[in-house]
């Protein structure tokens, strides 16, 4: 199954790349909000994806971040978000990603993470293992807060939440070492699966844009959980990072809820 869905994402990618940094054949428009974008590139890399599943397993559900969910009622279930990071993908820079997730039952069980302009192709399934470019991943060793590298994003200041990150951005920051903001999601959580980073949160996100991303991480020996340390992840958030990483961050978020 990890190699189909390989397969799958280094077509998709290809796909994609015929519209990056080709501002004249990549269309841009908004969805919800002017701040909310989808491109050309969006939509086509989703057929891609989504023709290559139906010839293969017609009987599967579909979830994509474009089209919608499927009327298909199956016990599997494909979750897609063809470009994480389609305000990257816009502007070329090369931090944006092709995410797809199998799920079984709602618990996913396999799933990639590909940068085509990266190079970088992120995958995972329950039993295997966490692997980049075939390669076997673990998260870092860092359990301390002064000595970790975090990244973080902003999906919520562009949906226009009042209830957003700033606050805990503006604590957190002064206690690790460094920040990021890559700008994928999907990428946040393999550069922690990998070691990249040692820790990463961030409100706001969708199903389709951890999916994938959140398996691999654990499969790396991360932890994922919302900003209670729970499981409602993301609706509550997202957090991942080394064990203990996510133990002495997860005071920060809940210190905060009890401020606002």
């Amino acid at each position: 199954m990890m190699e189909f869905i390989e397969s799958v994402a280094r077509r998709a990618g290809t796909e994609a790349m015929k519209y990056f940094k080709h501002e004249k054949t990549n269309r841009i428009s908004s969805k919800k909000t002017v701040k909310d974008l989808v491109s050309t590139a969006d939509k086509a890399v989703e057929k891609v994806i989504i023709d290559a599943i139906r010839e293969r397993y017609p009987e599967h559900d579909i979830y994509g971040e474009e089209s919608g969910r499927s009327d298909v009622s199956s016990e599997y279930c494909w979750v897609i978000d063809p470009i994480d990071g389609t305000q990257s993908f816009v502007k070329n820079h090369p931090y944006f990603s092709i995410s797809i997730a199998l799920k079984k039952n709602g618990a996913a069980i396999a799933g990639c993470v590909y940068a085509p302009a990266l190079g970088m192709m992120f995958s995972g399934a329950e039993g295997r293992g966490a692997f980049e470019n075939g390669e076997a991943i673990h998260v870092s060793d860092c359990g301390c807060l002064e000595n970790a590298a975090c990244s973080t994003g902003f999906a919520c200041l562009r949906a226009g939440l009042p209830k957003n990150n700033l606050p805990y951005f503006n604590r957190i920051v002064p206690v690790i070492r460094d920040i990021k903001c890559c700008r994928s999601a999907a990428l946040d959580l393999c550069f922690v699966a990998s070691g990249r980073y040692d820790a990463s949160w961030e409100l706001c996100l969708q199903e389709y844009d951890i999916a994938a991303g959140a398996l691999i991480c654990r499969l790396a020996g991360g932890r994922v959980c919302d900003l209670r340390g729970g499981e409602n992840y993301p609706a509550d958030g997202t957090l991942s990072g080394t064990p203990a990483l996510v133990e002495q961050l997860l005071p920060y978020f809940r210190d905060q809820e009890k401020s606002r």
